[in-house]
C-alpha cells in the first residue's frame, strides 16, 4: 500500500497525508522533476507555477507525483532532499506520523528555517 494519499485539507485545499503509521526516518516519496532553466522560468514565473516549484541550483523545479503538493509548516513532519543526480526530490520522515495525519514540509528548504515565505502561514 502506497503510504500517502493526497485529499483536502481545511486550510490550503489539497495537501498530503499519511494513508498509513510512518515511521520517524523513513522514505516516504521519490518525486521525479521537470528542470525549468532559469531563462524559461522567466516566462514561466507569474504563472500559477511559481507557487509549486522547488529551487533547483540557478534553475527551478517542478516535483512530478505528489511532490509539489506537500504543503509548508514551519513545525513540519517532514523534509525532503533534492537529489541532483536522479533528478528527483526525495521525502523523508522527520518524525513519527500516523495514519490520517497531514505531511508537511518547511518550504525553505532546512525544516529549523523560520524565514518568511510568499503567502501568510496558517498553522
Amino acid at each position: 500500500m502506497r503510504p500517502i494519499i493526497m485529499k483536502n485539507t481545511e486550510k490550503y485545499g489539497r495537501g498530503i497525508f499519511a494513508n498509513r503509521n510512518i515511521k520517524k526516518g523513513e522514505f516516504i516519496e521519490e518525486a521525479p522533476v521537470i528542470v525549468i532553466s532559469k531563462t524559461e522560468w522567466k516566462l514561466m514565473k507569474k504563472s500559477v507555477l511559481s507557487n509549486y516549484v522547488f529551487r533547483w541550483g540557478e534553475d527551478k523545479a517542478l516535483a512530478l507525483g505528489y511532490g509539489s503538493l506537500y504543503n509548508h509548516s514551519y513545525t513540519p513532519n517532514a523534509r525532503y532532499l533534492t537529489n541532483i543526480e536522479k533528478q528527483s526530490i526525495d521525502f523523508y520522515a522527520r518524525e513519527d506520523i500516523q495514519e490520517k495525519e497531514e505531511i508537511t514540509v518547511n518550504y525553505n528548504g532546512d525544516p529549523k528555517d523560520q524565514s518568511p515565505v510568499w503567502f501568510e502561514v496558517i498553522e
